[in-house]
This record gives C-alpha cells, sequence and structure tokens, in this order.
C-alpha cells in the first residue's frame, strides 16, 4: 500500500476569512410571544430571513439549529426542516449551551467551504417563558449540570456564574455598583430598541434594591427568560455576489474553547477560555481588539459582562469594572455593546438569546440601526459563552471579505 504524503496545500492550514457571507437575516417577535411554539418561533424568524436574503427556501440545501429546551424534539434542527416543508443534505442539532450561536455560524463556514452545503440556514427559537413555568424553565436550564457532583450539592447555573463575580470582585476591586452599571446600560440601550422585551427606565439604585438571588447577582443583574426566534442566511462569497446581494456580512474568523465541565475544574474563576477563543478569531481576522466598531456580548449575568471585556482584549485584566463605570461600553466609548439591550433588556430565550447578538451586529454593520447606529461599523464580534463559562465561542464579521 502506498503511503499517502499530504501535498503543500493540504498540509498547510487553511482558513475561513472571507469565504462565506451572511445575506439574510431575520428575527421573530420577543419577550411574550403566547400561542407560540418553538418550532413557531423559529420558523417564523426564518421566514423572514429567506425574504431578507431574496432566496426560496428550496435554495437551502442545510440546516443548523440550537436544541430548545421547551421542544420535545431532541433532532430541533430535523424536526424544524419537516416543519418548514425542506429536506436538506446537511443538517445538526448543535448544544453547546450559551455558545451554541457562534458555534453554528464556525461550522456553517466550515461546511460550505468544505463542500457540505452551499446555503446554510442557521436558526434558533424556543418559548422559554410561555412554554414553560418559570420553575421548569429553571429546571430546564439547570438540568443540564452535572447530576452526581455539583446538582446534589445545589449549584445550579446561576450559582458558578456567581461564583465567579465573587472571585473577580475580591481579586481585582469590581463593586456591585459597577455590576448594575452594566445592567443600566443595556437599559438604555433596549430603550432605542424597537421590540426589546423590557424598556423601563433602570437606575443603578434600581438594581441594587432588586430582590437578591444569588450573592453578589440582585434579580436585575440577571438576564431575562423570554419566547423568541432568529434565522440566518449563510452562503459562499461567490454565490452572495452572484445574486447581487447590496450588503452581504462577512464571516472573517472564528474560534472555540471548551475549558472544563464542572465548575470546580474551571482553571481559573477569572480568566476564561474567550482569552483562546477570540485570540484564534482575531488571528483568522487578521485584525485585534482595537479594530472591533461593534460588539455582541454575551451577557446572561451583569459579571459576565465585565469578565468578557477583559477576556476579549477591549481593557485589561481586572479593569473591566472602571472600563464600564467609564462608558466605555457604550456609544461613544471605546467598545458599544449590546447596543440592543442584550440578553439583561432586550430578551433571552435560552440558547438562542445570543443569536439576538448577532441579529444585532449584523443590521449595524448593514447600517439598519436608525437611532442606535454606530457611524462607520465595518467590523463586529460576537461572543457566545455558556455552563459557566465552560465553553465559549467567538465570531469576527465584516462588512469586506477581506481587511
Amino acid at each position: 500500500m502506498t503511503s499517502f504524503k499530504p501535498s503543500s496545500s493540504s498540509s498547510s492550514r487553511q482558513t475561513l476569512r472571507g469565504q462565506t457571507a451572511i445575506i439574510g437575516a431575520g428575527l421573530s417577535a420577543v419577550g411574550r410571544v403566547p400561542g407560540k411554539s418553538a418550532l413557531a418561533l423559529a420558523a417564523d424568524a426564518a421566514g423572514k430571513a429567506l425574504a431578507d436574503a431574496g432566496i426560496g427556501k428550496h435554495e437551502v440545501d442545510g440546516v443548523l439549529s440550537s436544541a430548545a429546551f421547551a421542544s420535545p424534539f431532541h433532532r430541533f434542527s430535523v424536526a424544524f426542516s419537516e416543519y418548514l416543508g425542506i429536506q436538506p443534505t446537511f443538517s445538526n442539532t448543535l448544544q453547546v449551551s450559551g455558545a451554541t450561536a457562534a458555534t453554528m455560524f464556525n461550522i456553517a463556514a466550515a461546511a460550505i467551504a468544505g463542500g457540505l452545503a452551499e446555503t446554510v440556514l442557521v436558526v434558533g427559537g424556543d418559548s422559554l417563558l410561555t412554554g414553560l413555568s418559570p420553575d421548569l424553565a429553571l429546571r430546564s436550564m439547570t438540568e443540564s449540570r452535572d447530576q452526581q457532583y455539583e446538582m446534589p450539592f445545589g449549584i445550579p447555573v446561576a450559582n458558578t456564574f456567581a461564583m465567579t463575580a465573587h472571585r473577580h470582585m475580591k481579586e481585582f476591586g469590581t463593586t456591585s455598583e459597577q455590576l448594575a452599571k452594566v445592567a443600566v446600560i443595556h437599559r438604555e440601550h433596549a430603550r432605542r430598541t424597537p421590540g426589546a422585551q423590557m424598556t423601563d427606565p433602570l437606575t443603578v439604585d434600581d438594581v441594587l434594591n432588586s430582590g437578591m438571588v444569588t450573592t453578589p447577582y440582585h434579580k436585575l443583574d440577571c438576564s431575562l427568560i423570554s419566547d423568541g426566534g432568529a434565522a440566518f442566511i449563510v452562503t459562499s462569497a461567490e454565490r452572495a455576489k452572484a445574486l447581487g446581494i447590496a450588503k452581504p456580512v462577512y464571516i472573517l474568523g472564528g474560534g472555540e474553547c471548551y475549558t472544563h465541565e464542572h465548575i470546580f475544574l474551571m482553571p481559573s474563576l477569572t480568566a476564561t477560555g474567550a482569552v483562546q477563543s477570540s485570540a484564534k478569531a482575531y488571528a483568522m481576522a487578521g485584525c485585534g481588539p482595537k479594530d472591533i466598531d461593534v460588539a455582541g456580548v454575551y451577557d446572561c449575568f451583569t459579571g459576565t459582562v465585565i469578565m468578557m471585556l477583559e477576556d476579549l482584549g477591549f481593557c485589561a485584566k481586572g479593569e473591566g469594572g472602571p472600563f464600564v463605570d467609564d462608558g466605555q461600553m457604550t456609544y461613544g466609548g471605546a467598545i458599544p455593546c449590546n447596543t440592543h439591550g442584550g440578553l439583561l433588556s432586550f430578551a433571552h430565550s435560552g440558547m438562542p438569546g445570543s443569536l439576538f447578538h448577532f441579529y444585532e451586529v449584523i443590521n449595524q454593520l448593514r447600517g439598519r440601526c436608525g437611532e442606535r447606529q454606530v457611524a462607520g461599523a465595518e467590523l463586529g464580534l460576537v461572543h457566545s459563552l455558556g455552563a459557566g463559562f465552560a465553553t465559549n465561542a467567538t465570531t469576527i464579521l465584516g462588512t469586506e471579505a477581506t481587511l
């Protein structure tokens, strides 16, 4: 048997930079959407994404979906395709907790570049608010934790994130007021966003006086429980050009990192896999944190945002609290983040929640955000994470295929 010798092209590391483009984006109603199943919310968003791209559903040959807590279907992507009336030749349902959104875009780009599909529908939907009782919604997320070592000792997912915030406060002097400021900034952004779930004015005192959930997090330090879905059409850069898409958004870089399953084995309580996932994404895209114009940063809790601003390179480790306090994560600051209001004020329907970050960043890059538009936005970053920082995924998007 002749031994295989890789050619020079196959042995060199390939890049996904600029090979694929997002040509359509759709969003269902979010917040309280009674009478809509997870499938219905996903299908609503998909229909809008297809219309935005100007293509028919028969042109989709790949489907990537997140799992849905309020759905009985383990193979959600397959059930969704049946519901929509298509039979894709590439399909998968992904579940890496909150990091699922960015992984779907990374995998869609890889599948298209590798010839497994030509046009991939990235979609997620869930009805956490009206499809489940509050107890069941919390239980559905909590029961994904380890049943042998963690759950018997009362460590649901909120407590794992609270532990990291506690440690950050102890090591770096981060304050409850700085955590609260994150929620206030998100609420101000949501007030500019049509359809956001929470738009009432919010102050630091409001956050600090809301009920304690798990120290140091008050109720208003925690993300919402919502219904909602989002969908996107991803295809090759060549096909986007052939279709005459006016403003495609290119996938320039992606990276992921999975550091642990159990919180007691987390390598550090104040540094996360976002350091590695973003480094890979920056290297692939050929840019750095200072080049990013707008960001979508996973915000399940206020302290999560502060740690991510540091680990994504927008400020130094330990400086996230003052960075937020200085107004650096909003308009006029170093990096406008979650300009739609994020999971804290726009909506959070579980694993599809970070798809809302993608929807906002994509629309920012397309110049469609009206009074909340970040002027001149050409390069965006979305970071998704989950499971007590166990899963991290970063995607960098741009208005040009190459930088």
